[in-house]
């Protein structure tokens, strides 16, 4: 991080934010630390509906999908698509004419996070929402707002409670952007890897709602468990 982006994160989030992040920023120089806070929403506000008629919003297909992965602008990697796809996850997007310029992914599964060999759990009475993206060419439009919006809507519609995420601790402009679309934080998950352990501490909010981290076959993650190879993202990527 540059002079120029701390002027700039002082300005939009104040001087004690910024330096909890440089702080946290350091500290995961030294140690692997991911802070996850969770969030869930339950209506979806009707403000957050509308963009501007240059944008159609849509549930894409698999068809739609596999033509945008062959550009890397847009970071859908074909084997990440095939995974996505064949587990029944959803992607929500805008094109702006024939172009990609925001999506976001839903899912009802348990779904692995970047986290090597980690997967999130939540209560399947919810939608999970992850992999949000804003092609650089499209952002100050709301879409991501709108898009995450307008897909709770339709799964409301289709009998769920709410749609949960999680937004990383000192990513400040995603928790804005949720808190004012009506997203609230419900628990924290922290992970820490020592040793080439993870050790998972999980806040007592997210019991509620099921949001867990677990290893595969079953096993609870709130233990140390052994590592593996990367996977999923985050509502804020």
């Amino acid at each position: 991080m540059n002079f120029r982006d701390i002027y700039r994160k002082i300005e939009n989030f104040g001087v004690i934010k910024t330096l909890q992040d440089l702080t946290f920023r350091a500290l995961k120089r030294i140690i692997f630390i991911k802070i996850m806070k969770g969030v869930v929403i339950h209506n979806a506000d009707p403000n957050f509906t509308k963009c501007t008629q240059n944008y159609r919003g849509q549930f894409l297909d698999a068809a739609r999908l596999m033509q945008f992965s062959g550009d890397s602008a847009n970071e859908l990697p074909e084997q990440f698509l095939r995974d996505a796809l064949s587990h029944g996850d959803e992607c929500y997007g805008f094109l702006h004419g024939e172009a990609l310029a925001a999506y976001g992914w839903y899912s009802n599964r348990p779904t692995p996070i970047e986290v090597p060999e980690l997967t999130l759990h939540f209560d399947q009475q919810y939608i999970y929402m992850y992999k949000g993206f804003t092609h650089v060419n499209h952002r100050g439009q709301r879409l991501h707002a709108v898009g995450m919006t307008r897909a709770l809507e339709a799964y409301l519609a289709r009998g769920y409670k709410g749609m949960v995420a999680y937004v990383e601790w000192n990513n400040f402009a995603s928790l804005r952007s949720c808190d004012r679309m009506g997203f609230k934080e419900f628990g924290t998950i922290v992970v820490t890897k020592l040793f080439g352990r993870y050790i998972v501490h999980c806040t007592d909010g997210c019991g509620r709602l099921g949001f867990r981290l677990e290893a595969p076959g079953g096993k609870s993650a709130r233990r140390p468990v052994d590592g593996g190879a990367p996977a999923g993202q985050s509502i804020g990527s």
